[in-house]
């Protein structure tokens, strides 16, 4: 039997990065949006059932495009490498624990860069509700031809290409591949979509001249590498966390692992040095955000969660402060963090809440100035228009 559902809100965010609504009303069938309109004009059925969420915001579900859910994010040394050393089952608690993390701050869609096609198939059988995460795998991290066959011969969503090493390492402990195997590879991609993590200018513009559909990271690249991003239509995932979770690390003499409004450091000496250069790419990292911007590159909201000190769910909130930072708006963030990720990735079930999608969307109490805050702090799901436990 059909099931309709009229959900009356207070503000409503629809991700497309249109202004904020005011008094709406999401008229839902069979999990799927029919209308939107005033809630002034809320229609009469007595076969509806009515959900009063006058008082909230809601807003759709967000997309973190690059997480790791295999790893522990600890500043604990020893932590991560006894989670590295773990099992199959142990493994596997810790993603099902991730995953959980994820959901509780409304990130409903993951892009995984690490091999656990076989962990989210276990984490989806044990899984009696049923996953309501979307994930999306690359099987691997490529950082060499055989990282790339090996991926190739796998069923991956998606390529993941190391053609510079993490901007937080401090030298590449893995040889990089030559302009001539990334040609090689992403002209032999099978289809598939390629992020490629590259840094500084010569890198960047030689990813792009390859043909790569993403660039994740992208320090130093340079207004130019912007300008012909937005002209190919090439996606970019900036990874601004990794930068700022160096710097407070740097200045306090540690590894920082962000938690709400608190800070835990390990350890550690300060590193005058190492603070004066996280400061610098900082800097200039939400300077080339906010030429983005004004370029109309197309961007997503990807932390790197798993990596040192980067949490699960929590770092979504902390990126989505610093796109704020860079200049953008509140809504045009939410669009970054839902729409953007969502359609690059194929999510269908996610993005953009309008007429005939599905209405899968976050609710919070409060005001609308209090995003993206209030993300660590959900009043509610709604998954294919029903309530969903957090």
């Amino acid at each position: 039997m059909s099931e309709a559902r009229l959900i009356v809100v207070g503000r409503f965010v629809d991700g497309s990065g249109a202004d904020v609504r005011r008094n709406v009303f999401l008229a839902v069938k069979d999990g799927i949006i029919t209308a939107i309109g005033s809630a002034a004009d809320l229609p009469r059925d007595d076969r509806a059932v009515i959900d009063d969420l006058s008082h909230c915001v809601i807003l759709p579900a967000l997309v973190d495009c690059s997480v790791f859910l295999s790893r522990s994010p600890s500043v604990d040394r020893e932590v991560r490498l006894s989670a590295e050393e773990a099992d199959s089952v142990q493994k596997a608690m810790m993603v099902e624990r991730h995953i959980s993390y994820c959901q509780s701050h409304g990130v409903l869609g993951v892009a995984d860069s690490d091999d656990i096609i076989d962990l989210v198939g276990h984490y989806q059988k044990r899984e009696v509700r049923g996953s309501i995460i979307d994930i999306r795998t690359s099987g691997c991290l490529c950082r060499s031809r055989q990282d790339w066959a090996l991926a190739k011969a796998t069923s991956v969503d998606f390529l993941k290409i190391a053609y510079s090493a993490n901007i937080e390492d401090e030298k590449d402990l893995y040889p990089q591949f030559s302009h001539k195997d990334l040609c090689h590879i992403l002209q032999h991609r099978g289809g598939k979509k390629s992020i490629v993590v590259a840094n500084g200018r010569q890198r960047v513009e030689e990813a792009l001249e390859a043909g790569c559909d993403a660039i994740e990271q992208g320090y130093g690249m340079g207004k130019g590498n912007l300008k012909q991003m937005a002209e190919q239509g090439v996606l970019w995932i900036p990874g601004v966390l990794r930068a700022k979770n160096a710097l407070d690390g740097a200045g306090s003499g540690g590894d920082v692992c962000c938690r709400f409004s608190l800070r835990y450091a390990a350890p550690g000496k300060p590193n005058p040095g190492a603070e004066s250069f996280w400061k610098k790419m900082l800097a200039e990292q939400l300077t080339q955000l906010r030429i983005a911007r004004q370029l109309g590159v197309t961007v997503a909201v990807g932390t790197g969660a798993g990596s040192v000190g980067i949490l699960h769910g929590e770092s979504m909130v902390e990126e989505m402060k610093l796109f704020i930072r860079a200049g953008y708006s509140l809504e045009e963030t939410i669009r970054c963090a839902s729409e953007n990720g969502a359609r690059f990735f194929g999510m269908e079930q996610r993005g953009v809440l309008t007429v005939g999608r599905k209405a899968t969307f976050l609710i919070t109490r409060g005001t609308v100035k209090q995003l993206p805050r209030k993300l660590s702090y959900l009043e509610g799901i709604y998954v294919d228009g029903r309530p969903n436990v957090i």
